[in-house]
Parts: C-alpha cells; sequence; structure tokens
C-alpha cells in the first residue's frame, strides 16, 4: 500500500493541513497538524512503513521541510519534491503540451527559481510570491498529469523521484556532516603555508613568495593578490600577456614564473580552504556545505556555499574517520563515455567499456595508440573539440563508435539550429537567447558581421547542447546511484551513510564492522543504477572501491 501525504500550511501560522491521498493524487482525507506536532505525526507514518505502508512526502521544498526535521531526529525514505519536479515538467519536451507546460508563469517558476534558507524551522510558514501562496495540493495535481500524459512516462516518473531524493540526501549530508579533524587540517595549513599570522596578514610562505614575484619583475610595492596590478607589471617586464592565467604563465620564460605560480596555488588554498573558511564551515568535528540539487543546467549539482565541490588534494588528509569507523570511497570509473554508450546503443563502446578502465579498452581495441590519446579522443566527443590532439582523433573515434558520435553529433546540430536536447530521462535544455538572431541572419539581406556572429554562437551553442545529453544523463544515473545506495545503507547495522557526493565520486562513513558490506553495496547499487535507466543493455559501470581512514588514502 502506498499513501501520498502533502504537507499544505498556506495562510496556517500555528499549523500544517496534512492531504492524504492515493497515489494518482485522489484525495483521502486530511488533518490540521500542529506544528510542534508535525516531527511525531511524520515518525508516526514512517514507522508505519513496517507494517505494509509506503508513505511518500509531497511538500513545497525539501531544503525547506526536511532539516527541522532532522534535527527532530526524524528521516525520511521517499518524497516529492514540488520545487524541483516543477523545473524539470516545466521544460521537458516529454510533457510539452501539458496544462502544467503551457501554464503562464506563475509563483511556482518563481519558487523554483529561488534558493531555500540556509537555515530551516518548523514555524517557517510556506513560501509566497508577490502575495500568491503556493498551492501543493494543486500543482501536485498538475504535475501528475503532466507525468501522465508525457510521450515517456516512465522515464519521467524515475527522473522526479531521483531529483527528490537527491533532495533528501543533500540535506541529510549537510546534517550528518563530513568528518574533519581540525587539529590535522591546521598541521596542514601550517606545513604549507607557514603559522597563521596574528591579526591578518600573509603567511610566511606566501610572503616570501610574494617578495620573490617582486624582485623577479622590479617592483618592490608590488600587490601580487591585484590582478589589475599583477598584469600591468607582467607587461612592464615585457612579457606579452592578456591575463594571469596559469596556462598563460607557464608558457614564459622568465625567473617569476615559477614563484608566481606557487604563490597563486597557496594564495588560492589560503583563500578557499585555510583558517577563515574553517572557522566558518567546520563545527563539532563535521563539514557541512550546502548542497544545491540541480543547480547546474544539466541536473549536475552546486553548492551555494563551503565548496564541497572543490576539495583540493592537499586538504583531504583532514577527512578522517571516527575512532571505530571508516571511510569508503567510491569512484565511478569514466561514467560518461559508459553513460554515451548505453544512450547510443553503441554496443562496440560498451564493449571496449567492459575492461576495468574504458580508456585502456580504446587502445587494446587498436583504435588509439596509448591510454592518453583515449582519453582526449572521448573527451573531445563529448564536449566538443575541433582543434588540437582531441579533433585529430575524431574521425577514428567515428569510425570505431559511429552510433555514440552521431547521437552527439545530432545534439550538437539541434543546438545549433536553436532547437532544444533532451537527457535520457527527459531534463530538457533551455532554449537559447540567439534563436531570434539565427532567423534573422538567415534572412536576405543580412549583415555579413551580424550573420558571422550569430554563427559562433550557435557554434557555441551547439557544444553546450552535445555534452548537455551526455552529461545530464550521467547526473541522472549518480542520482539513481545514491538512491540505491541509500536503501541499501539503511539496511545495515551502525548506521553506515553518505558524507560527501561529487558528480561522479560517493564517501560513506561506516562502522568498521560492516565496511565490506558497504564496498558491496556501493558496487550493486552502481550495477543497480544503470539497469534502470539503460534495462539489460551490456554497458558496465565500473566503480573503484577504496575502504580507508581519511580522504587522501583513497585511490
Amino acid at each position: 500500500m502506498s499513501l501520498v501525504l502533502v504537507l499544505d500550511d498556506a495562510e496556517r501560522a500555528d499549523a500544517v493541513l496534512l492531504r492524504r491521498c492515493a497515489d494518482d493524487g485522489t484525495p483521502q482525507g486530511q488533518e490540521r497538524v500542529g506544528r510542534d506536532r508535525l516531527p511525531q505525526v511524520v515518525a508516526s507514518y514512517e514507522a508505519a512503513r513496517d507494517d505494509g505502508a509506503a508513505p511518500r512526502w509531497v511538500w513545497d521544498d525539501t531544503a525547506r521541510r526536511y532539516p527541522p526535521l532532522l534535527r527532530a531526529g526524524v528521516r525520511v525514505e521517499r518524497c516529492h519534491d514540488l520545487r524541483l519536479c516543477h523545473a524539470i515538467l516545466r521544460r521537458s519536451v516529454l510533457c510539452a503540451g501539458s496544462a502544467l507546460a503551457d501554464a503562464a508563469p506563475g509563483p511556482w517558476d518563481e519558487a523554483a527559481a529561488d534558493e531555500p534558507p540556509a537555515v530551516a524551522t518548523l514555524f517557517d510558514a510556506a513560501p509566497e510570491t508577490r502575495g500568491a501562496p503556493l498551492d501543493p495540493a494543486h500543482e501536485l495535481a498538475l504535475q501528475l498529469d503532466a507525468v501522465a500524459g508525457a510521450s515517456a512516462p516512465g522515464r519521467l516518473r524515475l527522473l522526479l523521484a531521483a531529483e527528490s531524493t537527491g533532495a533528501l540526501i543533500a540535506a541529510e549530508m549537510r546534517y550528518d556532516g563530513m568528518p574533519w579533524d581540525v587539529a590535522a587540517h591546521d598541521r596542514l595549513l601550517t606545513a604549507t603555508l607557514g603559522e597563521r599570522p596574528r591579526g591578518g596578514g600573509r603567511p610566511a610562505r606566501l610572503e616570501e613568495l610574494a617578495a620573490q614575484v617582486r624582485a623577479a619583475l622590479g617592483r618592490p610595492s608590488l600587490n601580487p593578490d591585484s590582478q589589475a596590478d599583477l598584469l600591468g607589471a607582467l607587461r612592464s617586464a615585457g612579457l606579452d600577456v592578456s591575463s594571469t592565467r596559469k596556462g598563460e604563465l607557464r608558457a614564459l620564460d622568465h625567473p617569476v614564473v615559477e614563484p608566481l605560480l606557487e604563490y597563486k596555488k597557496l594564495s588560492r588554498l589560503l583563500s578557499a580552504n585555510g583558517w577563515a573558511w574553517m572557522e566558518q564551515w567546520v563545527h563539532d568535528g563535521r563539514f557541512r556545505p550546502d548542497y544545491v540539487p540541480g543547480g547546474v543546467v544539466t541536473g549536475r549539482w552546486a553548492t551555494s556555499g563551503g565548496g564541497a565541490l572543490q576539495l583540493p588534494a592537499s586538504v583531504r588528509a583532514a577527512v578522517r574517520s571516527d575512532p571505530g569507523r571508516l571511510l569508503v570511497v567510491a569512484d565511478a570509473a569514466q561514467l560518461e563515455p559508459r553513460v554515451l554508450a548505453a544512450m547510443s546503443g553503441d554496443a562496440a563502446m560498451a564493449a571496449a567499456g567492459r575492461h576495468a578502465d574504458l580508456y585502456q579498452g580504446l587502445v587494446g581495441a587498436g583504435i588509439v595508440e596509448t591510454r592518453e590519446q583515449a582519453k582526449y579522443a572521448m573527451l573531445g566527443a563529448i564536449y566538443g573539440a575541433t582543434t588540437g590532439t582531441s579533433g585529430a582523433l575524431m574521425p577514428r573515434l567515428t569510425r570505431a563508435y559511429p552510433d555514440a558520435i552521431a547521437l552527439v553529433e545530432a545534439a550538437a546540430r539541434a543546438g545549433e539550429h536553436g532547437d532544444v536536447v533532451s537527457t535520457w530521462l527527459g531534463r530538457t535544455s533551455p532554449r537559447p537567447a540567439f534563436a531570434d538572431a539565427l532567423r534573422a541572419a538567415s534572412s536576405e539581406g543580412a549583415e555579413a558581421d551580424d550573420v558571422r556572429a550569430v554563427r559562433r554562437r550557435a557554434r557555441d551553442w551547439g557544444r553546450f547542447t552535445r555534452n548537455f545529453v551526455v552529461q545530464g544523463t550521467a547526473a541522472e544515473w549518480a542520482l539513481c546511484w545514491m538512491a540505491s545506495l541509500r536503501r541499501r545503507l539503511r539496511e545495515l547495522d551502525g548506521r553506515p551513510h553518505l558524507v560527501f557526493f561529487l558528480h561522479d565520486e560517493v564517501m560513506v562513513h561506516t562502522p568498521r564492522q560492516v565496511a565490506d558490506e558497504v564496498a558491496a553495496a556501493v558496487r550493486d547499487a552502481a550495477a543497480e543504477a544503470g539497469r534502470l535507466l539503460f534495462g539489460a543493455f551490456p554497458v558496465d559501470f565500473a566503480v573503484s572501491v577504496s575502504v580507508v581512514e581519511s580522504y587522501d588514502q583513497a585511490d
């Protein structure tokens, strides 16, 4: 038995209206629940799951509603996040023509564009936009109708379930936090930068490098943190540079290059993951960043604070398991090429992916000579490289894997023509802003400069749509992987739980005694994610798993 429970607190200061519905949204009753009793009521419904009931919570925003429940000690297994699902269904070509897709912009569109509050409480009212309260029950009905009438309803249902579960996981990871050893972090910073200066200023190592940069450029008063001053000093020294980017600096032959590159690297460490960052984001031995599910247009996650998606290798030794626990770190090998093979039904590419290293599989098949060439060729296919090593290798890849290359080429052509493209499960790209300009450039009498400019924009958009279908589908696979893993972890003793996610990598904090079971669950969940998306198509989603005490020990 499945029960849909819709939380609706519009215009109610002291209570929540809990609507009970069938899976198809048919009302089955309602009750008024005081806000102070809400965690207890939610917990009672979740406990009834053991008796055969399977509640699915429907609310406006998981990032707003779930953290207060977590703080009250209540966890839910399933939800439907109306904000995230609205954003998907509003744009998806699979449900084009639905009442939801064709409606004029309204409060749910504004809600989907807003970031939730960093800290939510049980007494937060439902968000309002331009004076119009959100109506969760009505929105749910529109979303269910849109899915029911979709051209591929099964795919959309899977996408919405995965997206909503991802929102639960994001909230749980922030609440549980990643284990972080502050003392170890301090030792790393001190060994790399020098002692933390009292009262501000640069650490000793940065100050030493700054002096070397000034001396090399003959500028005793230069502030190397000022991009404008640094660029001017480089040009005054006779160096032909247009920026201070690392790639451009490495090409120079000058004594300033080595100390400047080292300065930039260490300065980035200090600003992004230094002592001030640690004081802001690490508390009680836990790093708790703000994850944003669906924060990137392709469906990838982003962060609104903490920079969890950009943890450098230099600080990973500070990520240490608690006594009696271990970290299980897993990485999906060459995820995007494997996804491309499955999406396109390219059996030859799937066969190369049956090796643990797909790139080495290309070498073994005689398509390229080295693993490095294989990587360049595959990234060129996915990201649209037309020059350099990637461009030169594309003809070989096209001959070897015609179905896979045809899929990304078709996506690129669609983007260049101003059309939209979709991921495997139905997330659809935005329409390009240059569509009207493209039509105007094709008309008689168009200026040559305008034609060249719009064609350049079209080619750039084609590279975006080429990557959109692959990266977005990889993000869908990763969501299904995490959802399956979360379910499996709940069945193990000692509450092993997810503490980190980065596109194709997950980390679980687990009791030692079940670490091997967690490692097996990670691999089984990867295989299940592949079956959920691609059925019986024979593509392997290889996962490397490390069981370690600290993150830097992972392979």
